[in-house]
């Protein structure tokens, strides 16, 4: 008999195997990049590591600071209102180099998707918002301002929309849009939604428009180059992602960082060979069990990738964002 689905918050996604890549140890230092509602580094914590967890939502970092482990001394929970990519600034601040390891799940957390106000799911109706710290330019902005053709690319390269441009003419004809709801209707209509599909068209458009807003490609890239800048040599690395085009850029990160990626024509120099390998003992993509995804349907498109940080230098990266 499989278990019944898990009601209520965030449900951290495959944790066993996470905290299984990280093999966290008393007194390790380490990064969750994407606190959430923390069910990582509650697991981290009672392992005895000390984490420093990062996220832009100003609502998990209010929860967070309720957490004892931040009234300790020294804290063992130290939290930094910020965006991943700027981990290697923000530990700078506080004295740290170096660190044991990082964990990071991207994308939008279920808490975001269950509050109507947020604006990220079309489940409930809510305002079109869509961002996760709360700021503008947010989706109704985009939708209401943007060319038709922008509106156009941003479904084709961040949904795989291949509809995209019928998509984009019909909600630039429903301008303006201010909730979730009428973003849905517009969509559904658009590509001839019959009820009781086995997938709602309007799921590809809201992932395209909630990358877009939130710049979450450009976010994931910058995290990794600055978790291999950060990570000590043995340290490691856990990264789950939840489609294609977040696993695509951290597989291809992975395999450039592990030398393993082929020569474009035997007639160039081997790029990957001229320095040594920053990431070594790449697993392979881990996914959730039937029996997961049974207690957790988001679960369902779940990737782990995780690596293990060598003792070579880091590879030159763009500037860092500053302090």
């Amino acid at each position: 008999m499989s278990a019944a689905p898990i009601s209520g918050p965030h449900i951290p996604v495959l944790l066993d195997e996470v905290i299984a890549a990280l093999a966290p140890q008393p007194g390790d230092v380490i990064v969750d990049a994407t606190f959430g509602a923390g069910g990582y580094t509650r697991a981290l914590l009672k392992a005895g590591a000390i984490v420093h967890a990062f996220d832009r939502d100003p609502d998990a970092i209010a929860a967070g600071d309720k957490w004892p482990e931040t009234a300790e001394n020294p804290p063992r929970l130290i939290l930094h209102p910020r965006r991943f990519s700027e981990m290697v600034a923000a530990l700078g601040q506080v004295g740290l180099a170096r660190v044991d390891g990082v964990v990071m799940d991207i994308g939008v957390s279920s808490m975001q998707l269950d509050q109507a106000e947020r604006g990220f799911a079309f489940s409930t109706d809510g305002p079109l918002d869509m961002t996760m710290e709360r700021t503008r330019p947010n989706a109704a902005d985009f939708l209401n301002e943007a060319a038709e053709s922008d509106i156009a690319d941003v479904l084709y390269q961040y949904g795989e929309e291949r509809q995209s441009r019928r998509v984009a003419r019909a909600i630039v004809a429903a301008r303006p849009l201010s909730t979730t709801g009428e973003l849905a209707g517009v969509v559904r209509r658009a590509l001839g939604y019959r009820q009781g599909a086995p997938k709602d068209p309007a799921t590809r458009s809201f992932q395209a428009i909630r990358i877009h807003v939130n710049g979450e490609l450009d976010e994931l890239s910058a995290g990794l180059s600055a978790a291999e800048e950060l990570l000590a040599p043995g340290g490691r690395l856990a990264v789950v992602s939840f489609h294609s085009l977040e696993d695509r850029i951290v597989k291809r990160f992975l395999r450039e960082a592990a030398g393993e990626t082929a020569r474009a024509s035997r007639h160039l120099p081997d790029a990957a060979a001229a320095a040594a390998p920053s990431f070594a003992r790449l697993s392979r993509a881990i996914r959730p069990s039937q029996a997961e995804i049974d207690r957790n349907p988001r679960a369902r498109s779940a990737t782990l990738r995780a690596a293990t940080r060598t003792d070579a230098p880091a590879r030159p990266t763009p500037s860092r964002k500053a302090a």
